[in-house]
């Protein structure tokens, strides 16, 4: 990581004990995250992207221990989430300066009886698909271009689901082009899928993108880049609850931050308040605008 150097000096000029140790997959993420809890480190730093830190919150979940976040991804989604600078050796600082703060977790529950869970945003159909894609046959694409690469891939790809949705309740069924479910606003490296979404109020921001055409989709494209609003695209369905279960007329990927987690169905659940970070104040970057 070419950021680890600038980012060890700042720590030590600081004061800050910090010991750094490299990961060789996203088990070992985990692993080593749960380790350094056991050991009876107190904070524990992703120096990543957003899969790094997503493994590493599985790895101390649980333990009582604050989880840091460098970002040093392409995407960087929960960074902006959670009032991080998006630059690791700014948000070194700011780290340096924060404050421990309770943000949710979404759980994921499958029919095998397998659990997982992410901080920002995840989903089934197209956005499962393309974050798979982006991850491997585009990964060394730049940017949201990965994302968007695996997007237009699968849309052209694969035909519409049949889904059924529950929330809380609410119900919805229908052809569906993906069904999001936010914690977070954005994710594919800025779409922001859900801009009223906030990442400590204990609610899923669910979004279902229903049977949608290729020029509506393009239509659509510079508004989710930019603000997420919308309002006018009667194909896009809005809830939010606690929890949601989906399932599919056929296997569905379902993700979560970008990494793979299982297949439909699959129940989600917001986790108020599990996880604790140290980061910036709510509504706050640290970074000038």
């Amino acid at each position: 990581m070419r950021a680890e150097p600038e980012v060890a000096s700042l720590l030590a000029a600081r004061g800050c004990r910090a010991a750094f140790v490299h990961s060789k997959s996203s088990e070992d993420i985990r692993e080593q995250a749960a380790r350094a809890a056991a050991q009876g480190f107190r904070t524990v730093v992703a120096l990543g992207g957003d899969g790094a830190f997503h493994h590493l919150v599985e790895g101390i979940r649980g333990t009582g221990v604050v989880a840091g976040f460098f970002p040093a991804g392409n995407g960087n989604d929960i960074a902006r989430a959670l009032g991080i600078p998006c630059d690791p050796v700014t948000a070194a600082n700011a780290f340096l300066r924060g404050q421990p703060r309770a943000v949710d977790l979404v759980r994921v529950r499958f029919s095998d009886g397998s659990v997982a869970h992410y901080m920002g945003a995840g989903g089934m159909g197209l956005d499962a698909e393309a974050a798979h894609l982006a991850n491997t046959k585009f990964r060394a694409w730049p940017g949201v271009t990965r994302y968007l690469a695996g997007a237009f891939t699968i849309f052209f790809r694969e035909p519409l689901l049949d889904v059924s949705v529950e929330m809380d309740g609410a119900s919805w069924s229908g052809r569906a082009l993906f069904v999001a479910v936010a914690n977070a606003p954005s994710y594919g490296s800025g779409v922001r899928i859900a801009p009223q979404a906030e990442i400590d109020d204990g609610l899923l921001d669910v979004v279902i993108v229903g049977d949608v055409g290729l020029l509506r989709l393009l239509e659509a494209l510079p508004i989710v880049l930019t603000t997420g609003d919308l309002r006018g695209f009667p194909e896009v369905t809005r809830y939010r609850c606690r929890r949601v279960s989906l399932h599919a007329d056929r296997a569905a990927r379902v993700h979560g931050d970008g990494e793979a987690l299982g297949a439909a169905p699959a129940e989600f659940e917001i986790l108020p308040g599990a996880i604790r970070v140290l980061a910036s104040r709510k509504g706050t970057t640290g970074e000038r605008r």
